[in-house]
C-alpha cells in the first residue's frame, strides 16, 4: 500500500493556501502535516480540523491562547510565533507550499528545504533576497524548488525538455494592475481603494497593490534571473490585459512557447503539486472564439518606475534584493497605512537602495539566513527615517 503524502501549507489562509486546500480536498493519498496562517485564526482552526492537521500555526504568538481554545478537543497540536513556523517547517514532509507573504517566508522555506522536501514557491520574495542562498541550500539536501508564481510556472513548463543554452529571452506578462488606463499625472492621487480594484485576479490587499504599482513584477523579474540563471537583459515584461498567457520563454531559433490559461492559480499550483504528472485541474477551459482577441503594449517605465528599480537591482548583484524588498515592504506598509501616496512608494525604494548603496554588505552574497537578516533590518530601519521625511503628496 502506498504511504501517504505528506503535505505542509505556509500561508494557508492567503489566497494560494485557500485554492491549495480547494485542490487537496479533490484527491487523495495524503496526510497534512502542519498549517500556518497570519491572524485569522477562526479559519485557521477550521483548515486544521477539516485537513486533520498534525499541527496549527497562527504567526502573532498573542493568538496562541485563541488558537488552542479554537482547536480544544481536535487533536490538533497549537502553537505560535515565527519560532513555532520554523519548527513546524522542519516537520518531514514530503511537498510544502510556501505562501506566506514578504520577507517572512524566507526562513520557513530554507527550513523546510533542509528537510529534503519539495517546496512549491509562492513567495516571491525568497528568491529576491537570498535566491543563491535557497538554490544552494536545495542541491545541498538534495530538495528541489518548484515555481508556484504563475508567471514562474508558464516559464518553468515552456522550457520542459529544452535546453538552456537555445534560450533567447524569457517574457513576462503583467496585468498592468488596477490603475493601468489612468492617466500618468493622476496616479499619485490614487487611494488604497483604487489600487485595490483589480479587473482580472482576486488576490490578498498588498499583492493586488504591489500589481498596481508593478512592484509583484518587478519582484517577478528578479525572481526569474535567479531561479533560471538568465542574464537580465535577458527578461522582458510586456503588458497583457487579458492575462491569458502567463508567460513565455523565446529560443534562439525565432519560436516562443507561451503557456495561456485562464487567470486562476490553480493552474500553477496544481502542477506544483501533480508534478511531474499533468493530472486533471477544475479550471476554466480557453474558449478561443469568445476570447476574440489578445492584446499588448510595452510598460511605460514613468508609470511603473519599479521595473527600473529591479534592472538596477540585478546589475548590483549582491544583497541589492534583500534592500529592494525591505524597502518595497516598508513603502507598501507607509501607503495602506495613508502616510504616503502611491507614486511615492518608488521614490522611498530609490532613496533607500541609494542611502545603503555604500554598504560594503550590499555587495556581498548572502551565505546564511542571518546574513540576509541583518541588511533586511538594515534596510527597513533607513525606509523608515527616509519615509518620516516625506510629505505626502496628492
Amino acid at each position: 500500500m502506498t504511504k501517504p503524502r505528506r503535505i505542509s501549507i505556509f500561508g494557508v489562509t492567503g489566497s494560494i493556501g485557500e485554492s491549495t486546500v480547494d485542490l487537496l480536498q479533490r484527491t487523495q493519498g495524503y496526510q497534512v502535516v502542519a498549517l500556518s496562517g497570519g491572524r485569522n485564526v477562526a479559519r485557521l482552526a477550521e483548515l486544521a480540523r477539516t485537513l486533520r492537521a498534525e499541527v496549527a500555526v497562527v504567526a502573532d504568538a498573542a493568538l496562541l491562547p485563541d488558537l488552542r481554545a479554537a482547536l480544544a478537543g481536535s487533536g490538533v497540536e497549537a502553537a505560535a510565533g515565527p519560532d513555532a513556523i520554523i519548527e513546524a517547517a522542519l516537520r518531514p514532509a514530503d511537498w510544502v507550499m510556501s505562501a506566506i507573504v514578504g520577507a517572512a517566508g524566507l526562513a520557513p522555506g530554507l527550513a523546510a528545504l533542509t528537510t529534503g522536501a519539495t517546496l512549491a514557491l509562492a513567495n516571491k520574495e525568497s528568491l529576491v533576497t537570498a535566491g543563491p542562498l535557497m538554490l544552494a541550500t536545495a542541491a545541498q539536501h538534495g530538495a528541489r524548488i518548484l515555481p508556484v508564481d504563475s508567471e514562474h510556472s508558464a516559464i518553468f513548463q515552456a522550457l520542459a525538455g529544452e535546453d538552456m543554452t537555445a534560450v533567447e529571452r524569457i517574457i513576462l506578462t503583467a496585468s498592468g494592475g488596477a490603475l493601468r488606463d489612468w492617466p500618468l499625472e493622476k496616479l499619485s492621487s490614487a487611494t488604497l481603494q483604487d489600487a485595490l480594484a483589480h479587473p482580472n485576479w482576486a488576490m490578498g490587499q498588498r499583492i493586488t497593490i504591489d500589481s498596481a504599482s508593478m512592484f509583484n513584477k518587478a519582484l517577478e523579474v528578479i525572481e526569474a534571473k535567479e531561479f533560471f540563471g538568465v542574464l537580465p537583459s535577458r527578461i522582458e515584461v510586456i503588458i497583457h490585459p487579458e492575462s491569458i498567457i502567463h508567460s513565455a520563454v523565446g529560443f534562439h531559433d525565432g519560436a516562443v512557447m507561451a503557456h495561456l490559461g485562464a487567470p486562476d492559480m490553480r493552474h500553477a499550483i496544481g502542477y506544483a503539486l501533480n508534478w511531474p504528472a499533468r493530472d486533471p485541474l477544475p479550471v476554466a477551459r480557453l474558449d478561443f472564439a469568445a476570447l476574440g482577441k489578445l492584446t499588448f503594449r510595452a510598460p511605460d517605465l514613468a508609470r511603473y518606475p519599479a521595473l527600473r528599480l529591479a534592472q538596477e537591482v540585478m546589475q548590483a548583484g549582491g544583497m541589492a534584493g534583500a534592500v529592494f524588498n525591505a524597502a518595497k515592504e516598508v513603502a507598501l506598509d507607509q501607503f495602506i497605512a495613508g502616510q504616503i501616496g502611491f507614486m511615492q512608494m518608488a521614490h522611498l525604494v530609490n532613496a533607500t537602495l541609494g542611502r545603503l548603496s555604500a554598504d560594503p554588505q550590499l555587495g556581498k552574497v548572502a551565505s546564511s539566513l542571518d546574513d540576509v537578516l541583518a541588511i533586511d533590518h538594515l534596510a527597513r530601519v533607513t525606509a523608515r527615517e527616509l519615509a518620516a521625511g516625506l510629505t505626502k503628496t496628492a
